[in-house]
């Protein structure tokens, strides 16, 4: 079947997303171990994905974590900090697959504030075909009913869908339902699988 859209993860496909290197720059690697060993930071930063607000939760875990207080307002305050750098070549991908015609979806790990907040660093964030992010659907990756949700939206299905994502268990999570992937390593093996695929040519992959 021919491809009828490509999705992109977000986090660590377009832009970067390491806390713990932020967090090694400012306090130094000790003290971060200690602090993601003290706080379920993770389990934090999934609960906004699903939909949290972001403000009341970095809140009231700073609240739960008092000796961490300082800490956790550094991830409320420095937040797009962690959301770096621009995958520019991952970008350009992106663009090349729209002026090719190809329509281009999100499928993204994202909170609904914090989404908004990227968007204002990363125009790309607005430009895509059809939008799926997971605080506003309540639901994240790899449960499979967000691929459900993506796949009822947009009337596609299986081996139509090429999806480009930085974790195993969301790109096993596509699998299951039969849509082609490619796990996202760095952005030159992205752009070879568009063009194995016979998405883009060798130039508009550059």
């Amino acid at each position: 079947m021919t491809i009828k859209a490509v999705i992109f993860d977000i986090g660590n496909v377009l832009i970067g997303w390491q806390p713990e290197q932020f967090f090694d720059s400012v306090i130094g690697e000790e003290r971060r171990a200690a602090f993601f060993a003290a706080v379920d930071l993770h389990g934090m930063n999934d609960r906004i994905d699903a939909g949290a607000n972001f403000h009341d939760t970095l809140m009231q875990t700073a609240k739960d974590h008092s000796d961490w207080a300082d800490e956790i307002h550094l991830w409320h305050d420095r937040w797009i900090d962690m959301a770096a750098p621009l995958i520019t070549h991952s970008e350009r991908l992106m663009y090349a697959l729209q002026a090719k015609g190809i329509q281009v979806f999100s499928l993204t790990n994202f909170g609904i504030q914090t989404y908004d907040l990227a968007a204002e660093s990363y125009p790309f964030m607005r430009k895509f075909d059809r939008d799926f992010i997971s605080g506003h659907m309540g639901v994240i990756k790899p449960d499979p009913v967000i691929y459900q949700m993506l796949e009822d939206a947009s009337g596609l299905s299986g081996d139509a869908l090429l999806f480009a994502d930085d974790r195993q268990d969301n790109i096993d999570a596509a699998n299951a339902r039969g849509w082609q992937t490619h796990l996202f390593e760095h952005p030159q093996g992205w752009a070879n699988k568009l063009v194995t695929a016979g998405l883009l040519g060798r130039d508009e992959a550059q």
